[in-house]
Parts: structure tokens; sequence; C-alpha cells
């Protein structure tokens, strides 16, 4: 006689849903049946995820716009010079810049063995770099690498601003 391949599973919302699972091996549908009764149904599934999306969202836009405002707040303190680009771009590029360069301050100067002069230095370099695109795309990079990256930026990556402030 053969295993059977097809279950009617009562899930754990209460709903029952036929479920073929002639594609799993025979010693495997019924335990495989009795896990999907400990869980919801699709259609539950799907609805209760819909809803965590939404909070999702909601607590993603909050560390965005908590995120922005540091960078925004930092670059004011710090007196770096807007950036330049699309502008669905700039948001991006302004928190990009203050975590990279945060990570390097940290990794640089609190933990390494720079001085705060040789970081004044690098900081001028900082400011001249004002492509939001080259900071998006830096933002991977490791704290340590910000000065052999702002070495290897180019003509494009330079901003128009007075370089003396």
């Amino acid at each position: 006689m053969a295993v059977r391949t097809s279950f009617e599973v009562v899930h754990s919302c209460g709903h029952t849903q036929p479920h073929d699972l002639s594609d799993r091996p025979a010693d495997k549908r019924a335990p495989f049946a009795r896990w999907l009764a400990s869980k919801d149904c699709t259609d539950c599934w799907k609805a209760a995820g819909d809803n965590d999306s939404a909070s999702k969202e909601e607590w993603l836009a909050a560390k965005r716009a908590a995120e922005q405002q540091a960078a925004a707040d930092w670059a004011n303190q710090f007196e770096m010079p807007p950036l330049e680009g699309p502008e669905k771009a700039l948001d991006w590029g302004e928190r990009s810049r203050h975590q990279l360069v945060t990570a390097a301050y940290t990794a640089l100067v609190t933990e390494g063995t720079w001085d705060e002069a040789d970081w004044a230095a690098l900081e001028e370099k900082i400011r001249t770099i004002s492509r939001a695109g080259w900071w998006i795309d830096q933002r991977d990079a490791e704290g340590t690498d910000l000065p052999e990256l702002l070495d290897a930026a180019t003509e494009a990556d330079l901003g128009t601003e007075n370089p003396f402030r």
C-alpha cells in the first residue's frame, strides 16, 4: 500500500488546508504535516507578515530619521560642506559620510596612534569630497581605509567649494 501524499492539516490558527506532500520522501511526509499543523496557514502567515512589515517600515523610517539628524548635527558641528548630487542621494551620502568619518576617527585617533594634528589634516581632505555618490560607494569601507580612499578620489569627486573655508 502507498504512503499518503495528501494531508488535510488543521493549522494552529484554526484553518484547515489540504497539502500535497508528494514532492517529499515518503518517510518525511507525516512529520512535515505535523510540523505544518503547529504553524499558521498560508493566508494567516502572510497577513501577519504584512502587519510586521508595516511596523518594520515605521521602525526603519524612525531609525533613518535619527541617523539623518545625527549626520546633519555632526556636519554642522564640524563645518562639513553640503554634498552635491541627485536629490535622492544627498541624505544617504550624508549618513554614509558621517558613519565612515566617525568610524575612521575612532579607529585612527581614539583607538589608534594618530594625534589631533594628523586628524586635522585628514579632516581637511574629507571636506574636499563633496560628491554624495563617492561617500555612498565607500559605505562599507573600514574606518582605517579612509586616508587611502581619500588619496584615490578623483577630480570628479572633489567639490567646487572653497576648501579653505
